[in-house]
């Protein structure tokens, strides 16, 4: 295989440390300083300054003035090669992009070079090589054939295997390998083509320290590593540090020069070049294509390019491959995971659901041995541990993290005492299924003993040479046999998403519903003493608000209707906080919501008019009611009076949070006529201006300047708090208010089930003034059908709840009618439709014009054209 790039190591009269090669990983190969022979370095600034450059320029350019360093890159290419490269650069996306450029002439006398090009932090690096001038076909037709291959193979060591051919048919090596990276970050062989008579390597097993941490980082970032010859001598890159003292990042180089550790290691495996090429899966290193020869062997850059795209087309069809074969076993799991929900609903007992439903849940996740643990006693199935000793497991479990699954597939690691029954349980895996107490459903794995071919003894990676301390890679890589006891086959990683999804299923869903309802039982007396405290708690304030609106709006209008709809908007203001706050169970609520709401009310034609930006802040329940009036009484009298009310005006309202934590609102009005103070004091402008100092403690001014209005509100640092999301999706249907945006005509009658009179009235003006020719009111299910016995209506609304029953009756014997229907309801979110209506439009209340108008466009297929 090929290693990555251990670490040089200094002679020292003695080790104070473990010998083995992960001493390596401290090694920064990313900054060896040199690059191999078979091309040379260029690195410059911004400025298109040299700032670097590797001895061995003037083997392959003319540079007559000796050292580049500081001299201008057009001084040293061509204009058309300069050309290029600025091209080059400007595509360059990331980090750890590179740009390639294939027979480019950088000095006119000088044969072609093929060109590699990134950055380095803030520098500029180009690498040259030789171009090879094959001239070969499009590349992409060349990695479309070769693809196209593997994409025949049957079977996944069929797929392997031919995707090694390819690459050696691509890059004439002697040997090209297929190496797959285990969880534990040892490597193993799983495919070969090579050639002739040589030794196959297929089935060996490398450990993890023959790659060092450092080199599997750069085989996520820099795909493909070529090393052309083991005995070239490295070229240093002068100056070696930049002004700052720093080393050139050499991540990302093709040239970069390789560690001696690394070179003997490929020496004593026989090997004078090598190539490998970083097959990724989920954008982690999942294994390599390894390339060995006998001899030295250089492969042109475009040819490399050519072999890092097939090997990319191969991560992808591998990827997908083994994602057909998990969403198999997934698909299975699912249906398994369906019934046990189904089975477990019916059962009343913890244990005797998991015990009864143990073999489904083995099937769920292949075992040989399942254990249930719940309330201290354990009851065992198949080939376990005796509950004495699970006891001491359980013990161990209840240290770790109650919401997460446990497994693996060793436990004599986890507990010594568990190598004694390894025959019966070398591995489990436990899935807590309640948080207090602890109880688990554990499934165990018997030990599978096997043998291990490694390449050499994996416990000797380094030797120590006689009288010096230095690291030497192991000399033998002949196969070596170590038999593995103690382990159980691995969890896969579909087995552990089945596992983590039986986990939300038992412990989140299902399992604790019967064990709790005992204890609900026993609290559902005092919980409903406190609901009817709470209800009746808030039915008292709202009364009260409600009584006070009405005595001041009548107070400060000269007419009935003008009382009414002001009235109206100030009660739909409440109901739309109200209606916001009990979303969230009476949480806080958002300020950009209750904005958005408001200003969505009444400029739904025009919501670019107003304009609000600031953090995403939420509001006590008592704070959202009060800005809640105020914000609607700014924009009604911004509608009527100021900028709002013509095309050209805006309203800009921005918030901040200030040092002590405040929220800092500033309404601004522009565009508008011309403005004056008010020569009479309303109730709207008593709400603007005291409603926040009084209700909440706060700061309210209010300066009439002619150019707009400008207002200034401070709530109290108690009262808000950030907020982790600007809106939600289901805030943002909350504009029930908003005008009638077109006119929607109708005809015939109407069905209203409601069993409040005085909502029902309200409503039956709505539905008329839409155009409906009659109302037929009926307050329970009984009345609803005995009006269904003599007509058939046009369309219907039913309120859902009915006191003691609910309107689905009723729409089961319209929806047999052929009758389109609307529900209504006071419960927001929480109302619960049946399956069958999961379509049908709901209206939330109370009943607006516009809410019923959206319903009904939402049904308007149905609904017979009007006379």
């Amino acid at each position: 295989m090929t290693a990555g790039d251990p670490g040089n190591s200094k002679p020292n009269d003695t080790l104070p440390f473990a010998v083995d090669l992960t001493n390596c990983d401290r090694e920064p190969i990313h900054l060896a300083g040199s690059i191999q022979p078979a091309g040379f370095l260029i690195a410059f600034a911004s400025d298109w300054l040299i700032s670097r450059a590797s001895e061995n320029v003037d083997v392959f350019l003319d540079v007559p003035d000796g050292p580049l360093p500081g001299t201008a890159l057009d001084a040293v290419f061509s204009a058309e090669a300069v050309h290029t490269i600025r091209n080059r650069l400007s595509t360059l996306q990331g980090p750890d992009a590179m740009e390639r450029a294939f027979a480019i002439r950088l000095q006119d006398d000088r044969p072609p070079f093929d060109l590699a090009i990134y950055m380095a932090g803030s520098t500029f690096v180009l690498e040259c090589e030789p171009s090879e001038g094959r001239n070969e076909a499009d590349v992409g037709t060349l990695v479309r054939s070769m693809v196209a291959r593997i994409r025949g193979a049957q079977g996944f060591a069929d797929f392997t295997r031919e995707a090694a051919r390819q690459v050696r048919a691509l890059t004439g090596f002697d040997r090209v390998m297929v190496y797959r990276f285990d969880a534990d970050g040892c490597g193993e062989v799983i495919a070969e083509s090579l050639r002739g008579r040589l030794e196959s390597f297929m089935g060996l097993r490398y450990p993890a320290s023959d790659i060092p941490k450092q080199a599997r980082a750069l085989y996520e970032r820099n795909l493909l590593r070529l090393i052309a010859d083991v005995d070239a001598v490295a070229v240093p890159i002068r100056p070696q540090l930049d002004a700052l003292g720093e080393p050139l990042d050499l991540s990302m180089s093709v040239l970069r020069a390789v560690s001696p550790i690394h070179l003997q290691y490929l020496r004593n495996m026989g090997v004078r070049a090598s190539m490998s090429i970083s097959i990724m899966r989920r954008g982690r290193l999942w294994g390599l294509i390894a390339c060995h020869h006998t001899l030295p062997r250089h492969i042109g850059f475009e040819r490399r390019t050519t072999a890092d795209l097939f090997v990319q087309m191969f991560s992808l069809l591998l990827e997908s491959r083994e994602r057909d074969e998990e969403t198999g076993y997934e698909a299975r799991t699912r249906l398994l995971h369906n019934q046990l929900m189904a089975a477990m609903a019916s059962e009343e007992s913890t244990s005797g659901n998991l015990v009864r439903l143990a073999d489904k849940m083995a099937e769920l996740v292949p075992c040989d041995g399942i254990a249930v643990w719940v309330d201290g006693a354990a009851t065992l199935m198949g080939s376990t541990p005796t509950e004495r000793e699970l006891a001491g497991l359980v013990e161990i479990l209840n240290r770790g993290a109650a919401s997460e699954i446990f497994a693996c597939t060793e436990l004599g690691k986890v507990e010594a005492s568990a190598r004694r029954y390894a025959e019966l349980a070398a591995g489990v895996l436990v899935i807590p299924v309640s948080r207090i107490p602890r109880d688990y459903v554990m499934f165990f794995r018997r030990e599978v003993k096997r043998t291990i071919k490694w390449a050499g003894n994996p416990d000797k990676p380094v030797e120590v040479l006689a009288g010096s301390a230095t690291l030497t890679p192991r000399q033998s890589f002949a196969a070596w046999r170590e038999t593995v006891r103690g382990q159980c086959a691995p969890w896969t990683e579909a087995e552990l998403r089945a596992a983590e999804a039986l986990r939300i299923t038992l412990l989140e869903v299902v399992l604790r519903l019967t064990d709790v309802a005992a204890r609900d039982r026993r609290e559902a007396a005092e919980r409903q003493e406190l609901l009817i405290a709470e209800l009746n708690h808030r039915v008292r304030n709202i009364l009260g608000i409600v009584s006070g609106l009405v005595s001041q709006s009548r107070a400060s209008v000269e007419d009935v209707e003008t009382f009414a709809a002001v009235l109206g908007g100030r009660v739909q203001a409440l109901a739309r906080a109200h209606d916001q706050l009990t979303t969230d169970d009476w949480g806080s609520a958002l300020l950009d919501v209750l904005i958005g709401v408001e200003a969505e009310a009444y400029l739904s034609a025009r919501p670019h008019c107003v304009g609000a930006s600031g953090p995403a802040v939420k509001l006590s329940p008592r704070a959202f009611t009060t800005l809640a009036l105020v914000v609607h009484e700014l924009i009604t009298n911004s509608a009527k009076y100021g900028a709002l009310s013509v095309v050209t005006g805006r309203v800009a309202i921005d918030w901040r949070l200030d040092n002590a934590g405040a929220l800092v609102i500033d309404w601004r009005e522009s565009g508008g006529p011309l403005v004056t103070p008010p020569k009479r004091r309303g109730f709207g402008t008593t709400i603007i201006e005291r409603s926040v100092p009084h209700e909440l403690g706060g700061l309210a001014s209010v300066d009439h300047r002619t150019a707009g209005l400008v207002a200034q509100f401070t709530i109290p640092a108690g009262l808000v708090s950030p907020a982790e999301a600007a809106r939600s999706d289901r805030e943002a249907d909350a504009t029930e208010s908003s005008p009638i945006e077109t006119a929607l005509s109708l005809s015939g009658t109407v069905l209203l089930v409601e069993d409040s009179m005085v909502i029902a009235l309200d409503a039956e003006e709505m539905l008329l003034a839409l155009g409906a020719t009659r109302v037929d009111i009926a307050a329970s299910t009984e009345d609803a059908m005995a009006i269904l016995d003599f007509e058939k209506p046009t369309f219907a609304v039913l309120d859902v709840n009915l006191g003691a029953e609910t309107s689905f009756p009723i729409a089961g014997r319209l929806r047999k009618m052929g009758v389109p229907t609307i529900f209504a309801t006071g419960y927001g979110e929480d109302l619960v439709i049946p399956l069958g209506y999961s379509n049908t439009p709901i209206v939330k209340k109370p009943y607006t014009a516009t809410a019923i108008v959206r319903a009904l466009r939402s049904l308007a297929r149905r609904l017979p054209e009007p006379a």
